[in-house]
């Protein structure tokens, strides 16, 4: 993804769920980022541009483990 289209993401996210989310680059991919809450990772965003309607598409998967607490 392109730096403009991740500074808007951010923004968004930022709005809609948590100032404290960041969106960063992935180095060997152009179609998505990854998504971290401060220094953990939660997921990915992906870019999704097919038949000339752009959107974006928040992928976050939840390990069992991680619901025992």
């Amino acid at each position: 993804m392109k730096a403009a289209e991740i500074i808007k993401l951010e923004a968004y996210f930022k709005r809609i769920f948590n100032d404290n989310l960041v969106i960063k680059a992935r180095p060997a991919k152009d179609d998505s980022a990854e998504v971290y809450l401060g220094d953990e990772f939660i997921g990915i965003v992906f870019r999704d541009d097919e038949d000339g309607d752009l959107s974006y598409n928040f992928s976050m998967a939840i390990l069992d483990v991680d619901l025992d607490d």
